[in-house]
């Protein structure tokens, strides 16, 4: 009887593994196809917004035709839909790539305002800045990295189609990372930490010397001084703040009151 079983499961396993043979092997549909036709039809996912598939077969043309002008543009549009996709990273490291792959391309332009796009924060925008919404509390790691790439686009292709907007950009992360380091200044000022807020303010005046955000900056430099009991130091910022924004909100009190103009500001 023990045999008997033994043999009914011998049997039992063969015919199961036997069986898997059965089953129908999963077929690439790409087989056989050319450089031409993955390109087509990576392209036509991507015009129809089905990144993930034109993903897989850019990355399926690269691997089976690594050479070619159907290569290369491959690994522009991976880019472009890795970025579309919204995975950041990957089309970062697909445009370094290109980069370093291809200095002198034609299109390498691209690439440099393409990284720019994925550290840019397109759901603030440069209309964000105008309406009012904040980025100074969030973390400016990707700020700084989108104006580094906007920078390089810039500077090393002046006459590209992509400039203008490069530096329409780079302008709304200027005065959002100013904005940024006068946040902070700001926190330290109401917590009594009057030399960090001092610091913070001054990174802010010398990094993004034209930002608009320097007025309230100098205000904080202005009250952090005094609060220390640094007299020439506040009279020094004093003075430049009257100088650069002789107009301001915080020169003109109202208050009837006599005392100077940076002890009636609070926030």
């Amino acid at each position: 009887m023990r045999h008997s079983l033994a043999a009914f499961l011998a049997l039992t396993i063969i015919s199961l593994v036997g069986g898997c043979g059965l089953l129908p092997e999963q077929v690439d549909e790409t087989r056989g196809w050319s450089a031409a036709k993955l390109y087509s039809e990576a392209r036509s996912d991507l015009n129809d917004r089905n990144y993930e598939r034109a993903i897989k077969l850019y990355e399926k043309l690269e691997a089976r035709y690594p050479y070619g002008r159907y290569a290369q543009q491959a690994q522009i549009e991976i880019a472009y839909a890795y970025f579309k996709d919204g995975e950041t990273a990957s089309a970062i490291a697909a445009a370094d790539r290109f980069i370093k792959l291809h200095p002198n391309h034609p299109n390498v332009d691209y690439m440099y305002y393409l990284k720019g796009l994925a550290n840019f924060n397109e759901d603030l925008g440069l209309l964000g800045f105008v309406g009012g919404q904040d980025m100074t509390e969030r973390d400016p790691k990707a700020a700084r990295a989108a104006f580094d790439a906007f920078k390089d686009l810039v500077t090393r292709f002046p006459e590209s189609k992509y400039t203008p907007d490069g530096v329409q950009r780079m302008n709304y992360l200027v005065n959002a990372l100013a904005a940024h380091e006068v946040h902070v200044a700001r926190y330290y000022m109401k917590r009594g930490a009057y030399v960090a807020a001092a610091n913070r303010a001054q990174a802010a005046l010398k990094t993004y010397p034209q930002a608009p955000a320097n007025e309230e900056g100098l205000l904080i430099l202005v009250k952090a001084y005094d609060a220390l009991g640094m007299n020439d130091l506040r009279d020094d910022a004093e003075r430049v703040m009257v100088k650069n924004f002789p107009n301001s909100k915080y020169l003109k009190s109202g208050s009837g009151r006599d005392a100077p103009w940076w002890q009636i500001w609070n926030w």
